[in-house]
């Protein structure tokens, strides 16, 4: 409705139709009416104040209005918008059932490529990386209903200098049977011991060195470490359902290094420093990196090079990457080596920024108590809470089926609890909270889809269908339902999934408030209720959809 609105004000007000779809806003009250126009932004260029604007356009769009608005009316500053009740409940409640409510085609033809998740070969999967993980599948999820075909990419920390420190430590002290036991419990325990000194820092350079230029030894051992890995980060993947298109990892890039240098040596980019290879951007973003002066490359080398084949392998109209903030100097500087090399396609690279995890002190969550903090802990913790509060509140259901609820509970809570916030944002990691059954949380959002196939299940009416008079509680919901599409819009441009989340929670808001002020079975319009909660039921859905939420018919 608000494309109607702003394709009516756009000829009266000479304002671009994305500042006008910006602009109009809901009244507080349903008494002034449905859509509102605030026309302070007008005064400098009519020079009036607002409220004599407003009556100017009410008079100049009252002689042509669309078939949608019944009225327009100045209220003070404020151009306020009537909307025909019926009609407008006539199209939603139809609309809302088909295939592809909510999306469009705005991106058709487009790709765009998503570098996420990317946690550490031969490390535990950290809580560090759970944000990348669902913010970014979440991302892919919206821009796939926007039209945009998607590459979700986990670009994997298999390389660097710390898998010399791997090697070396494994050689040292490293045991087979411990390493079939529990190959990343003892590869941690490796890491963290050869770590507590600097004597064996040269050596592990070495170690590297060596694994760059392709020792079969160390590239046997380093590809064993990263097999035990991936068998240990699907089983998580699968828990959270995140899939990829792609999983690479820098150590693709190794034998692409001197292309890259060749080609910033062509343009003379490059610089010695120390022995090392540099790019100096000076006030751009500072020096750049590219070789160390033993020859080895660096994580700013790989990511230039992973970029360049990038565009060529998909030929993307946007290159994002959802990495925490703490990566904004290097995904800066990456992008401007990117542009002095001449790739106009640099423009189309954006960091899509994401916060810390905060412990209830404030703290950083993952390094609570001085001890890494494991995403399948942490999943654990959240499933047998989730367990317990269904066995407390559920009648008794077999167990299959309490595994399955405590699993989609737990993960909805993890999910939403981080999505609903804005991503460059920190957020407190409190599981209690996210798993409470009121509330901002995920448990609320499928509790209220339950509750909405409760009542079709429950449904025996077989009534004609007829709209008639649409009280108050009924519109604010169906009005509510009606916006979804513009959110999906709207997220996707900003890379926003907490748009999709905060809705989902005002959408679930609204049909509670529904639920309890206009009773469905047995009233008048038992008929036209169970169309508009059949409505919310598959709209939530959607919107839980692309959080990469699952949802339960029953709780």
């Amino acid at each position: 409705m608000k494309e109607v609105l702003a394709e009516m004000l756009e000829n009266e007000t000479g304002l671009k139709k994305e500042d006008l779809l910006r602009l109009i806003e809901i009244p507080p009250e349903m008494k002034l009416g449905d859509f509102a126009f605030p026309c302070f932004t007008l005064s400098k260029k009519f020079k009036k104040n607002p409220a004599e604007i407003a009556k100017d356009l009410a008079g100049a769009v009252e002689k042509n209005l669309p078939e949608e608005i019944t009225e327009a009316k100045a209220e003070g500053p404020y151009l306020n918008f009537f909307v025909d009740r019926v009609g407008l409940a006539e199209k939603v409640l139809v609309d809302s059932l088909e295939d592809g409510w909510g999306e469009n085609t705005n991106g058709k033809g487009k790709k765009v490529v998503i570098d996420l998740s990317h946690p550490n070969i031969a490390k535990p999967f950290g809580i560090g990386h759970l944000r990348s993980t669902i913010i970014g599948d979440s991302i892919s999820r919206i821009a796939n209903a926007n039209g945009y075909g998607t590459v979700k990419i986990n670009y994997l920390g298999d390389w660097g200098t710390q898998f010399g420190k791997i090697i070396l430590a494994y050689k040292k002290w490293g045991k087979d049977s411990e390493l079939k036991k529990d190959a990343i419990g003892h590869l941690q325990k490796l890491y963290v011991k050869i770590n507590k000194t600097d004597e064996f820092d040269d050596d592990a350079r070495l170690e590297f060195k060596k694994l760059e230029e392709g020792n079969k030894n160390n590239l046997a051992m380093w590809k064993e470490f990263k097999d035990f890995s991936l068998e240990k980060f699907y089983t998580i993947y699968k828990l959270l359902n995140v899939e990829f298109d792609e999983v690479s990892g820098e150590s693709l890039y190794n034998n692409k290094m001197q292309e890259v240098i060749d080609l910033l040596k062509k343009k003379r980019l490059l610089k010695k420093s120390e022995g090392a290879l540099v790019v100096d951007l000076k006030k751009a973003g500072g020096v750049v990196l590219i070789q160390k002066n033993d020859g080895t490359s660096l994580y700013a080398t790989r990511d230039i090079a992973a970029a360049i084949d990038r565009y060529k392998k998909y030929k993307f109209d946007k290159l994002i990457y959802e990495v925490g903030s703490e990566q904004s100097l290097h995904f800066r500087q990456v992008f401007k080596v990117l542009e002095k090399l001449g790739f106009k396609w640099s423009t189309d690279c954006v960091h899509a920024a994401h916060g810390l995890y905060l412990d209830n002190d404030g703290k950083k969550f993952s390094t609570r108590k001085g001890k890494t903090v494991y995403l399948s802990d942490v999943l654990d913790e959240t499933i047998e809470k989730s367990k317990k509060n269904l066995e407390e509140r559920s009648e008794k259901i077999s167990k299959k089926e309490l595994e399955k609820r405590s699993r989609v509970i737990a993960v909805a809570a993890i999910k939403y609890g981080d999505l609903k916030s804005h991503r460059q944002n920190s957020i407190v990691f409190d599981i209690d909270r996210f798993l409470a059954f009121e509330g901002d949380t995920g448990p609320y959002l499928l509790y209220s889809y339950a509750r909405a196939a409760s009542i079709l299940r429950k449904a025996r009416s077989k009534a004609k269908l007829e709209v008639g008079k649409i009280d108050d509680c009924e519109f604010a919901l169906i009005k509510k339902i009606e916006s979804f599409p513009e959110i999906v819009k709207k997220s996707y441009s900003h890379f926003a999934p907490n748009l999709i989340a905060n809705y989902a929670y005002e959408l679930s808001q609204k049909f509670n408030e529904f639920y309890h002020d206009c009773p469905v079975m047995g009233s008048e319009n038992e008929r036209f209720r169970l169309e508009i909660v059949k409505s919310f039921r598959a709209t939530l859905g959607k919107a839980l959809g692309l959080l990469g939420i699952e949802t339960l018919e029953k709780m």
